[in-house]
């Protein structure tokens, strides 16, 4: 199996690719979304909205997903990103394991960050 590049046709901000399939691993880019809203649940929502489509492109579902790595550019905001997280896995069997942590300058002024691996269900 070669590696296949993930994408739906979203504006990415540098050389890379958006997701990665390979090996029955799914790898996808960190999810920004400052253009859903000022605050971090509305980003939050936005980055988990191209996070299912990036999912679904490559043929798999939040239920795939085994790890989550969320950027925070205030620590202080984790609850409010928490809550939004927490409803997204809603119905998920087993929740992936996860990082949430502070970095101070996200791209674009973003105000979280998702990073995800996932397995391929095919």
């Amino acid at each position: 199996m070669s590696k296949e590049r993930i994408d739906i046709g979203g504006k990415v901000f540098g050389p890379y690719s958006p997701g990665i399939k390979a090996h029955g691993f799914i790898w996808l880019a960190g999810q920004i979304s400052p253009e859903s809203g000022e605050s971090t649940g509305e980003q939050t929502l936005g980055s988990l909205s191209k996070i299912d489509a990036l999912l679904d492109a490559a043929g798999a579902s939040k239920h795939d997903v085994c790890f989550a790595q969320v950027l925070l550019d205030d620590i202080n905001d984790f609850a409010e990103m928490n809550q939004v997280y927490g409803n997204w896995l809603e119905g998920v069997e087993i929740p992936p394991a996860r990082a949430a942590f502070e970095a101070a300058n996200l791209p674009k002024g973003a105000k979280v960050e998702i990073v995800i691996q996932a397995i391929s269900p095919e």
